[in-house]
């Protein structure tokens, strides 16, 4: 079964085709990457979670358990051992 695409425009005129329910363009998504940092390792949903919970540094993130991360809408398994080393870089740790 395929799923139906849509043409969207997003607020500032992007055009893109989506099949879901998710309103982010992938043309702004690209252009908001930060340039450097933990969240540049992050795929754009998992970044855009923690930046919509105001975790926008590792100080913030470890203020978190796993568990309380994994809850958020966007991130995935996949997204903790890199955000678990990038703490450990800095000698931090998820909130136990």
């Amino acid at each position: 079964m395929k799923t139906e695409r849509s043409l969207r425009v997003c607020e500032n005129g992007h055009e893109y085709y989506k099949s879901s329910d998710c309103p982010s363009c992938p043309t702004c998504d690209k252009e908001n990457k930060p340039d450097n940092g933990f969240l540049t390792k992050l795929s754009s949903p998992a970044r855009r979670a923690l930046i919509h919970e105001g975790i926008d540094c590792l100080q913030k993130l470890s203020k978190y358990t796993e568990k309380e991360i994994l809850k958020m809408h966007g991130i995935g398994p996949a997204s903790l051992p890199i955000m678990r080393t990038s703490l450990e870089d800095v000698g931090l740790s998820f909130k136990e």
